[in-house]
């Protein structure tokens, strides 16, 4: 990060400034109204505001709480430790990102003043342009994006370990910049931001941190949506079983349980989504996008493809050809 925002992001804040003249715990009204330690985004954000930031308070441990919108965590230098729901330690390096949905409770151990994070407070419609962006032929992205949805049954948080994939820190980077100086047209660009960040963090899901045990079930998902995601031509579940080290018939299991669907739907829908995708951004023959996304039988590519979009695939291309 840029050194003189790092700077200002160090500086000692009015809160900081109380607890270490002996106020040694948070001041729970700054951040909730209610009896239950509920983060509340009106307390957080200016009226009409959808994204804003503040530093994380060092120098005392954060108790036990949750939010009423989706945190995102930057780690700027240093580290902190975080429990989330009461079991899953994760530990925040310089660089790492960290999204929690509004199901998730964490409490967080004490920062030194090095330990420098920025929480986004973000409200869920300030995603609708950024979910749009990442609209496409992607599982993979709809099992990360229902993660934040209030009322997912998949995981309540994220850890991306990024600190080495350039174009996401510099992502960030703009994002906070945008936010703090308060640039014309901030909001349309603040939402474009967040969208080409989501696009990067889908490329780059193999950073998701997976040694968590409490999340081992979704993190076999998320390694088969990844499998599916570069080997839908040849992928098949006893290769991906194989290679896990997994039974057919539990993998099998753990995949409908983790994204409602079968391995077999999964990779159906990957396929026929590229092939949407050839139809109508290149002029290949359609036998050749057929064979290009793994059919042999030209037959049934034409019926599960008239199943899924009420047309034929010649149709489909000629409504929605964009060349």
């Amino acid at each position: 990060m840029q050194k003189e925002l790092l700077e200002q992001l160090k500086r000692i804040t009015v809160e900081e400034q109380a607890i270490l003249k002996g106020n040694h715990s948070v001041e729970k009204g700054i951040y909730s109204a209610g009896k239950e330690f509920v983060i509340d985004s009106r307390k957080m954000l200016a009226k009409g505001k959808l994204i804003d930031i503040r530093t994380h308070t060092r120098f005392v441990h954060f108790p036990k709480h949750r939010h009423n919108y989706i945190e995102i965590i930057y780690m700027c230098s240093g580290q902190t430790t975080h429990l989330i729901n009461g079991t899953s330690e994760v530990v925040l390096k310089a660089g790492d990102l960290l999204f929690l949905n509004q199901n998730a409770y964490q409490e967080i151990q004490p920062a030194g003043f090095d330990d420098v994070a920025i929480n986004f407070i973000v409200l869920p419609e300030f995603f609708d342009v950024a979910f749009t962006m990442v609209e496409g032929e992607n599982i993979l992205r709809d099992f990360i994006i229902g993660t934040l949805r209030k009322d997912s049954d998949r995981m309540d948080y994220i850890h991306f370990k990024v600190a080495d994939i350039l174009p996401v820190q510099n992502l960030i980077e703009n994002l906070v910049w945008s936010i703090m100086n308060k640039q014309s047209n901030r909001r349309q660009i603040n939402q474009v931001t967040m969208g080409l960040l989501f696009l990067q963090l889908v490329n780059y899901s193999d950073c998701i941190d997976r040694n968590d045990p409490k999340q081992y079930e979704q993190n076999i998902a998320m390694a088969v949506l990844r499998y599916i995601e570069d080997n839908y031509k040849t992928a098949t579940l006893t290769e991906i079983s194989g290679k896990m080290n997994q039974s057919l018939c539990l993998l099998s299991r753990l995949v409908k349980e983790q994204t409602g669907q079968t391995f077999k739907q999964l990779l159906q829908t990957k396929r026929l989504n590229q092939a949407v995708y050839l139809l109508t951004k290149t002029a290949l023959p359609i036998e050749d996008i057929i064979t290009a996304i793994g059919y042999e039988n030209t037959s049934y590519f034409h019926r599960i493809f008239k199943e899924r979009f009420q047309m034929t695939p010649k149709a489909y291309r000629e409504v929605h050809r964009t060349i």
